[in-house]
């Protein structure tokens, strides 16, 4: 997702200092789990060989800043976690600052803190294999660069996508310029084209503006606002790139010379990702764990919104790589984090992220079987300490919380068998009414802040949210709520979490930005959507109501890519069909394709398009009109503190 507007749109202002109960909840943190042990600052610090560039400022052509590593130079200078920042989350945000170029192991190195992402880089006979090229095609060249500037310019000769999150590949043109592209191939696992599409495309609107709040974009970094994303500190606000893989990994066991490396592969999709890979490099008794192995509790179901992620299918990924590479592997390596090394310790590592999944997802089932609800599941789970006292299980992406009922949901649904939660009242009318029934907005005004003092916070912040969703005008109860949310997130150890309540409670204080966002989709996306797939996208955005109205057909031509499709709009919805009859459609539109992509991006109109000879109509023009009248581009700030 892009953000060229960055995280200071708003001062911090009227922000609550942490309660006693906060503070003294913190505290025991320290007592609770082992800060004694300093193993991961060794590993998060070994091999280190050059910082980034610039103190690990880069900039777009325009001077543009895309990534600013010395906003978290409080978090690096620091040593004692505030009082408004859980100390396990500091200690995860202080690993997270080690930034740079490092050496993995013979001929394997990583850039590591230039994006949300590491780079891994492999070298090879000819030059030197990329691995997950970033978010930002700005951060990757600037990763690229600081390699070969202390390992020597050698070309790069092949890329691998791991996954199909864009913080893997949204670089890609950062590592490969135009002479390359075609000619360097591309590796990555089956199905990588078609999630990465559908989830950038399709969805990418809501959730991009979620996004903002799960990486804390809105907020400043220091004790008061972002405290990293857990995962890594933040995205980059670059430019987004695209390119479709060349070569796909189909299948577990898959072997494949790239560069003279011998790569063995292990296909693993609905892991962390729809379709993900893991591969073993026998050469050098290496483990890439793409992000199904990372210093964290991960996400079966992220908080910006996805589909959730099958549980039971990643610990028997994660089963089946000890299986076949444990025995063997002196270092686990991930695209994020930092690496483990030792035969011993890999083992160690891998089964206990093995089970900690595999736990949350027999617990959660034995309960549903038991009758227990999604909401209570959540409460009753508790990792066994054999799980919980290892940093790399806490929950500071994922968290025990929202993976329990990401499994329930996964199996059950989001309905729980109670009649009474069938057909609930929407929030706005629920809330009017739970005003009305706890005797108006004074009294539960009244009530909130008597359980806000004993710091029930987060009863008072589901009571208060009826309430401002049943009169947004209440600025008592959204200061209030704002003051509660920065409670809750002063004391949790999830990094999206306090994400999510900080931005939440700015937004509550200080209204939705107004900021232009200045692009909802890359170019590369659009470009590299078949033309269905094109029309899907455009099918939502078409006004179900006013296309219910207006029924039409039109006839596409495309001749750069010799398709023709009918496109009809009929009982309020988009079909294409590529049979049709000769006389079916109302006006026939002649348009390469990449010309009706910029009509997609709103780059050209179509009547330009015409005046230029770039587009040609048969028939009547007016239903052309009237079809793109029907598109209703998203807008990105949409409310979500507060109702529509």
């Amino acid at each position: 997702m892009r953000y060229l507007f960055l995280s200071l749109l708003f001062a911090q202002s009227l922000l609550a200092q942490p309660s006693s109960i906060v503070v003294d909840s913190n505290q025991n943190v320290l007592k609770e789990l082992p800060f004694g042990n300093h193993q991961d600052f060794e590993d998060a610090a070994r091999g280190f060989i050059a910082p980034l560039p610039d103190e690990g400022v880069i900039k777009d052509l325009q001077g543009n800043i895309v990534w600013d590593l010395k906003r978290y130079d409080i978090i690096r200078k620091e040593e004692n976690p505030p009082p408004m920042v859980n100390p396990s989350l500091w200690r995860q945000a202080k690993l997270l600052c080690k930034a740079g170029l490092f050496s993995v192991t013979e001929r394997i190195y990583q850039v590591r803190g230039a994006d949300l992402s590491n780079m891994t880089l492999i070298e090879g006979r000819r030059g030197v294999i990329v691995v997950d090229p970033l978010v930002s095609v700005e951060t990757a060249r600037t990763a690229l660069d600081l390699y070969r500037k202390e390992r020597g310019d050698r070309p790069v000769t092949a890329v691998i996508y791991t996954h199909s999150h864009i913080d893997h590949f949204g670089g890609i043109r950062g590592v490969l310029n135009e002479d390359q592209i075609g000619k360097v191939k591309i590796y990555a696992p089956r199905g990588f084209s078609e999630a990465t599409l559908s989830e950038g495309v399709l969805a990418g609107n809501a959730m991009a503006r979620r996004a903002s709040y799960m990486y804390g974009i809105l907020l400043n970094v220091g004790p008061e606002g972002q405290m990293t994303s857990g995962l890594g500190l933040t995205s980059s606000t670059g430019q987004i790139s695209l390119l479709l893989p060349t070569n796909t990994i189909t299948q577990t066991g898959q072997k494949i010379v790239i560069d003279g490396v011998l790569f063995e592969f292990l296909y693993a999709p609905d892991s962390e990702a729809p379709a993900e890979m893991l591969f073993y490099l026998p050469q050098f008794k290496a483990l890439c764990a793409a992000e199904d192995a990372t210093h964290t509790m991960h996400n079966l179901y992220s908080l910006r919104g996805t589909k959730i992620r099958d549980a039971l299918a990643w610990s028997h990924y994660l089963n089946e790589t000890i299986a076949l590479f444990g025995a063997e592997s002196e270092v686990v390596f991930a695209q994020h984090h930092w690496p483990t090394w030792g035969n011993e310790r890999v083992i160690d590592f891998l089964e206990k992220q093995r089970d900690l999944y595999k736990y949350i997802h027999d617990q959660t089932l034995h309960l549903a079987n038991q009758g227990f609800g999604m909401l209570d599941i959540a409460e009753m789970i508790k990792l066994p300490k054999s799980l919980s006292d290892e940093w790399y299980n806490r929950g500071y992406y994922g968290s025990v919380s929202h993976n329990a009922k990401s499994v329930y949901c996964n199996y059950l649904g989001w309905f729980d068998g109670n009649p009474s939660n069938l057909n609930p009242l929407p929030t706005a009318a629920a809330g009017a009414k739970m005003v009305e029934y706890m005797g108006g907005a004074d009294s539960v005004i009244e009530k909130s802040r008597e359980d806000f003092e004993k710091g029930n916070y987060r009863w008072v912040a589901q009571v208060l949210n009826y309430l401002v969703f049943s009169d947004p005008s209440n600025k008592e109860a959204k200061d209030l709520l704002a003051n509660t949310l920065e409670q809750m997130g002063y004391q949790t150890e999830n990094a999206t979490w306090r994400n999510f309540y900080l931005t939440g409670a700015q937004e509550l204080r200080h209204g939705v930005p107004k900021t232009p966002f200045p692009l909802k989709i890359s170019p590369d996306f659009i470009a590299a959507m078949p033309t269905p797939a094109l029309f899907d996208y455009l099918a939502i955005l078409l006004s179900g109501p006013q296309a219910a109205e207006n029924p039409l057909a039109i006839l596409f031509i495309i001749p750069d890519r010799k398709e023709k499709y009918l496109l009809q709009i009929k009982n309020g919805v988009l079909n294409y069909h590529t049979r049709f009859k000769p006389d079916a459609a109302q006006v026939t539109l002649h348009v390469n394709r990449s010309d009706l992509n910029d009509i997609v991006l709103g780059i050209h109109k179509l009547k330009d398009l015409i005046a230029e000879k770039k587009a040609q109509i048969e028939g009547n023009p007016e239903i052309l009109t009237r079809f793109l009248s029907m598109l209703h581009p998203f807008e990105f700030w949409f409310p979500i503190v507060e109702p529509q």
